[in-house]
C-alpha cells in the first residue's frame, strides 16, 4: 500500500469502507445499498448522484474481492503511466458510462419483456406494486469502471503477456481484454438472469476507449504504448543530410557527439514519463522534449 498511487490506494480505501458501513449502518436504520445502489431510473428511490456511489457499493465479499484487486493490479500502472488526475477523470467517467448504460439495458428490457403493460408483479412469493418492483432493480459495483481500466492496460501494454487462470500459458494484454469484452457480450445478449450487468462492464469499456480516443487526439502521452511510437519515431527520423569536407572532420564529430548526447537525454526523458507520467516532467524537460519532437 506504501507504494501505491494515491488514487489507486484511496479507490480501494473508500470502497473497502463502504462495505463495511453496509454491514453496519443497518443497526441504525440505515440501508446503504438502498440509498447509494444505483435504482432503474423509473423507479421512485432512484437519485441522481446514485450514478456516482453506486461504484463504491458491492453485493458481497467476493464481488469486492475481485474488483479491488484488479484495480490494484491494472489500475496503479494505467496510474503511473498516465498520471493521477487524468486516471481519476478516466476512472469515474468509466464508471458514470457504465451506470447509464445499465439504466439503458434496463429500460429496454422494461419495454421487451412487457413489464410496461401491468400495475404489479408476481415475484413468486407475492404479488407486489410496480413501483416496489422497479425499486428492487438496483446495481452496485465498481466493475463497470474496473473493465474501463482493464481497456485502458490493454491498449496502453498490448503485447504485455499475462497468466489467466485457468489458461496454462500466458496470453498478451490485448487478447485478454478481447476475450472479456467478448464474453460479456455474449453472457449480455443471452437470455440467463444471472443477477450480472454484462452491459454495464460493456459501456464501462466503450466509454473507456472513447474517451481515450478523445484525449489522444492531440495528446501522445496517453498510454506506454504511444510512448513507444514516440520514441521508434525519434530514432527513425531522416538524419540530415550533410556535406562532409576533409577540413569539417572535427565538426563533424562534434555535432554527432552532441546529437547523441540529445538522444540519450530525450531516451531518459521518455523513461520518466513511461514510469510516472507527462506530469512529473519539469518545465525544462517538457521544453527539450517539445523542441525534439519539432525538429
Amino acid at each position: 500500500m506504501y507504494n501505491m498511487p494515491p488514487i489507486t490506494k484511496n479507490i480501494i480505501i473508500i470502497n473497502v469502507l463502504f462495505f463495511i458501513a453496509m454491514y453496519v449502518t443497518p443497526r441504525y436504520g440505515i440501508d446503504l445499498t438502498e440509498l447509494f445502489g444505483l435504482h432503474f431510473f423509473m423507479a421512485s428511490n432512484f437519485k441522481i448522484y446514485q450514478l456516482v456511489t453506486y461504484m463504491f457499493m458491492h453485493g458481497n465479499f467476493t464481488h469486492i474481492l475481485f474488483n479491488m484487486f484488479a484495480v490494484w493490479m491494472f489500475g496503479r500502472i494505467v496510474e503511473n503511466a498516465w498520471g493521477s488526475r487524468r486516471f481519476l477523470i478516466y476512472y469515474l467517467v468509466c464508471g458514470l458510462g457504465a451506470g447509464l448504460f445499465q439504466e439503458l439495458a434496463q429500460l429496454i428490457n422494461f419495454y421487451t419483456s412487457g413489464l410496461a403493460n401491468y400495475d404489479s408483479v408476481n415475484i413468486g412469493t407475492s404479488i407486489i406494486s410496480m413501483d416496489s418492483y422497479l425499486n428492487l432493480m438496483t446495481t452496485v459495483g465498481a466493475s463497470g469502471a474496473v473493465y474501463g481500466i482493464l481497456l485502458a492496460f490493454g491498449l496502453s501494454y498490448p503485447d504485455e503477456r499475462m497468466f489467466v487462470f485457468p489458461i496454462p500459458i500466458p496470453i498478451k494484454a490485448k487478447y485478454f481484454v478481447i476475450g472479456y469484452a467478448v464474453i460479456e457480450l455474449i453472457s449480455g445478449l443471452s437470455s440467463s438472469n444471472d443477477g450480472i450487468a454484462h452491459f454495464a462492464h460493456l459501456g464501462g469499456m466503450l466509454i473507456g476507449f472513447l474517451l481515450i480516443l478523445f484525449w489522444t487526439r492531440g495528446n501522445n502521452f496517453i498510454t506506454g504504448g504511444y510512448i513507444d511510437k514516440l520514441r521508434k519515431f525519434f530514432h527513425e527520423r531522416k538524419k540530415p543530410k550533410m556535406k562532409v569536407h576533409y577540413g569539417e572532420k572535427n565538426a563533424d564529430y562534434q555535432y554527432n557527439a552532441r546529437h547523441n548526447e540529445n538522444q540519450e537525454e530525450i531516451d531518459r526523458i521518455l523513461d520518466k514519463v513511461r514510469k510516472s507520467g507527462y506530469q512529473s516532467l519539469s518545465v525544462e524537460e517538457k521544453k527539450k522534449l517539445f523542441e525534439a519532437s519539432n525538429k
